[in-house]
């Protein structure tokens, strides 16, 4: 009989990988609960610098570590381990943000330093937020079909960057305050976020709810199994 022949027929492709797949486990927390608490407080931080709840000349001393290891270190490394959770948005989220947050961390450092000066308006800065608005628009837009807080958390986030955009290309004060509490707002949904992710990973069962989608939403009702065989893709559950 022929290889053909022996393939199996479409009704019967899901059984059959089924019983011939084998799976090689790689278990991992869900990465964003690092990456989600790295950058709310690294956001809370620098976003109330920003809309002028403390600091002065000297803030940028303290804001370059904090920023570099904190926002952007741990964003990252939670991006790269989302890669293998094979979360998509949580990959190109943390990553990007957490590849900002080093950048943003490297360039107060040199303010710090003396090597540089903060020009006024900051047209270069305007357009790192203009593009990361960008991005992180399409990052909130995925999110809704998976995870509303973190939909939530994008939202904002992606509104924050769009005020400093305007408000660092345009010289307006006023929009750069108003982008400084949108990234409040965002580093409150994502401390809430990655807490209902922590919890639920201690607890075994949902304490705080986040608009999952098809997935238990309420207080108390348990997780679904992180094994199982997804239509089409034998093997580990996608996401986290």
């Amino acid at each position: 009989m022929s290889r053909m022949a022996q393939a199996p027929s479409h009704d019967g492709e899901f059984e059959f990988w089924r019983n011939h797949a084998q799976i090689s486990l790689q278990p991992v927390a869900a990465p964003s609960i690092l990456g989600l608490f790295g950058f709310a407080a690294a956001t809370f931080v620098v976003s109330t610098n920003l809309a002028g709840w403390w600091g002065n000349s000297s803030a940028p001393n303290f804001l370059f570590p904090f920023a570099a290891f904190t926002g952007g270190l741990a964003q990252f490394l939670a991006g790269m381990w989302a890669f293998r959770a094979r979360d998509g948005v949580a990959t190109a989220m943390h990553g990007i943000w957490g590849a900002f947050w080093l950048a943003y961390g490297l360039l107060f450092l040199l303010v710090a330093l003396g090597v540089l000066t903060v020009p006024t308006p900051f047209v270069a800065l305007g357009y790192w937020f203009l593009a990361l608005a960008a991005i992180t628009w399409s990052g909130a837009l995925a999110a809704v079909a998976l995870n509303l807080s973190v939909a939530v958390v994008l939202g904002t986030l992606a509104a924050g960057a769009t005020c400093q955009a305007i408000g660092q290309l345009a010289d307006i004060s006023g929009w750069r305050t108003a982008g400084a509490y949108f990234f409040i707002l965002s580093a409150i949904a994502g401390w809430y976020t990655a807490t209902a992710m922590m919890l639920e990973a201690s607890y075994r069962r949902v304490i705080l709810p986040m608009g999952k989608r098809r997935a238990p939403n309420r207080p108390g009702r348990e997780p679904g199994q992180a094994i199982q065989f997804v239509s089409g893709e034998p093997g580990v559950k996608v996401g986290q």
